[in-house]
């Protein structure tokens, strides 16, 4: 019997996440072994639960009858397992979170990982990208992202704020007439990273200033690659202030028109907010709180 539910959840994995290699991601399991219980639990069954081609999975008529009730049982275990780790000194289970790319060194990680080792019995899984995953299509119990949030599906917390500043490396600035007004800003060249807004606000003593890049000359998916290309003299760009830091005092890189100061973003904690409460994402959101001064520098 008890295969018969790993069996289930395997099926509802697969059902989810659309494909064999991205249940095996969400399960931590070799498409193999989820191609075997699925097989295994249709040949028990002596029905087809998914229509299979090259490119894609659909559910049978089979498969969408069996879907709900296998779902219930899952969502059931996991209830189960959540009220175990809410009433515990010692929690257990597994949490599956992501977070930036950027940031390998902020107090955020080593937040992280000062929960993982006062928690040996949870098991942490880390998808580390600048790309907004879909929580509930990956099964992601914890984000970790920035700015302003959009999906009510889900809910948020902010946990932390981080600032930013406007760079360009000494050479780039060397090229061109120094910049002084927002006209010549406007003039200079522009890093875009695809997930966050182009649009800038700068404040200075009560002033605030809307500015809107006119010549984007490079676009980039990562704040990572951003760096890089800033470094190589391609442009400028507001980058968090903990990334470049360290290029900044090397004179590595140099803050444009610092006398404008560009606004602190939101760090925000998202989690889907339906099915059994998640009492362990609940505690780790809860330990980040605990100390915010050192979540990020």
């Amino acid at each position: 019997m008890i295969e018969d539910y790993r069996a289930l959840a395997v099926f509802v994995a697969v059902a989810d996440a659309g494909s064999l290699s991205a249940a095996g991601r969400r399960l931590k399991l070799s498409t193999s072994v989820i191609s075997h219980h699925l097989s295994r639990l249709e040949a028990k069954m002596g029905m087809a639960l998914f229509f299979r081609s090259t490119r894609s999975m659909s559910l049978t008529a089979e498969g969408r009858t069996a879907l709900a009730p296998a779902r219930r049982m899952v969502a059931a275990g996991d209830e189960a397992l959540d009220a175990l780790s809410a009433i515990s000194d010692e929690p257990v289970g597994a949490l599956r979170i992501t977070m930036p790319a950027w940031g390998e060194r902020t107090g955020l990680r080593l937040k992280l990982w000062d929960f993982a080792r006062l928690h040996p019995l949870v098991a942490i899984s880390l998808q580390s990208s600048d790309t907004q995953a879909d929580l509930v299509k990956e099964g992601i119990d914890l984000a970790i992202r920035l700015g302003t949030l959009a999906d009510s599906r889900l809910k948020s917390r902010r946990i932390t704020d981080f600032g930013r500043v406007l760079v360009a490396s000494p050479d780039y600035l060397a090229s061109r007439r120094a910049v002084k007004t927002f006209e010549d800003l406007a003039a200079c060249d522009f890093i875009a990273i695809s997930m966050l807004p182009d649009a800038m606000t700068f404040e200075c003593d009560g002033r605030s200033v809307s500015f809107q890049p006119d010549n984007v000359r490079l676009e980039v998916d990562t704040i990572g690659s951003a760096k890089s290309a800033i470094l190589a003299g391609l442009g400028v760009r507001h980058l968090p202030l903990g990334e470049v830091e360290e290029e900044i005092a090397s004179g590595k890189l140099v803050q444009v028109m610092p006398q404008w100061s560009v606004p602190d973003l939101g760090v925000y904690a998202v989690w889907p907010d339906f099915g059994p409460k998640k009492a362990l994402t609940r505690r780790l959101i809860e330990f980040f709180l605990d100390d915010r001064a050192v979540l990020l520098p």
